[in-house]
């Protein structure tokens, strides 16, 4: 049996994660992504929200055609859906778009008009915790390019982990990475970047949701500003 095919119980899954959280916290991303790889085969993605692809890139380098998951919320910059259709064009991957059960004017029927304004965590429940569940059914592990400097929730991310509400192993491969190291690796492979990075953005959501930074803010400060929010819910 192929480690596509493998079924493994809840516990085994989590036994796995902490396990390999401790093996692999000062492993190099790719040999992280490696372990991942080799351990789910198919029933492992990469999440992507296209602001960079820089983990998109690492586990191409070490699968080539893996599933990249993009949530389009129908709010996002033209920008970010632009980096989409070009990661999707030129990179060795295979993007899967996942849409939330309502379009936005259905929601805005539903609910009313600007719930991100009224209630951004409906909203971000509703555009991307419930369409991201949905869309992980398959697999047994997701790789997200969460680092520990971008923000003080995100200090304490595992390399590996285990989701506890999705029942899924979550990898982090580049959370040891700083920012320097990210633009180091952008230019030495020629990594695809969402344009708004280089236009005061260091954070990039949804449009209503995210504005540019402020010299001396920590990278996630554009996104919710002004609100006691910090994360969308995908991550906590």
């Amino acid at each position: 049996m192929t480690t596509a095919q493998t079924e493994r119980t809840e516990d085994e899954l989590r036994e796995l994660a902490e396990r390999a959280g401790r093996e692999l916290e000062d492993a190099p991303a790719l040999e992280v992504l490696r372990w991942a790889v080799d351990t789910f085969g198919d029933r492992f993605c990469v999440t992507s929200s296209m602001e960079d692809a820089v983990v998109a890139h690492l586990a191409a380098r070490v699968r080539p055609g893996v599933d990249v998951v993009f949530l389009d919320t129908g709010y996002h910059f033209p920008e970010t859906i632009g980096t989409r259709d070009a990661v999707d064009a030129v990179m060795d991957v295979n993007v899967v778009t996942l849409t939330p059960e309502l379009t936005v004017a259905e929601q805005d029927a539903e609910h009313g008009p600007r719930l991100h304004d009224r209630d951004p965590d409906l909203c971000c429940a509703l555009r991307k915790v419930k369409p991201l569940e949905a869309g992980l059914t398959d697999y047994q592990a997701w790789a997200t390019g969460l680092r520990r400097d971008e923000s003080p929730t995100r200090a304490n991310t595992p390399v590996v982990g285990w989701d506890a509400r999705r029942r899924k192993v979550k990898v982090s491969p580049i959370a040891r990475w700083t920012q320097d190291d990210v633009d180091a690796y952008v230019a030495e492979h020629g990594v695809l970047t969402n344009p708004l990075l280089m236009d005061g953005y260091a954070s990039v959501g949804c449009a209503p949701c995210t504005r540019r930074v402020l010299e001396g803010e920590d990278a996630r400060a554009g996104r919710w500003a002004g609100r006691g929010k910090t994360e969308c819910g995908l991550h906590g």
